[in-house]
């Protein structure tokens, strides 16, 4: 079992995510999302009605 460190601050819209991996960032709301995460990799997230959820990652550049 290893040790982890995620810590989010949001400041609006917008997030900053630290993690052991580097810093992210992120913004949306509720229901629409875009996130970079600290590889480069970019991450579209929809919420929908029900519980389900539409995620589509795009490669790192």
């Amino acid at each position: 079992m290893g040790l982890s460190y995620r810590k989010s601050i949001k400041l609006g819209p917008f997030r900053i995510n630290l993690s052991h991996r580097g810093v992210g960032h992120s913004y949306g709301n509720r229901l629409f999302r875009v996130t970079r995460g600290p590889d480069g990799r970019r991450t579209v997230s929809v919420n929908l009605p029900g519980g389900f959820t539409w995620r589509k990652s795009t490669k790192r550049r």
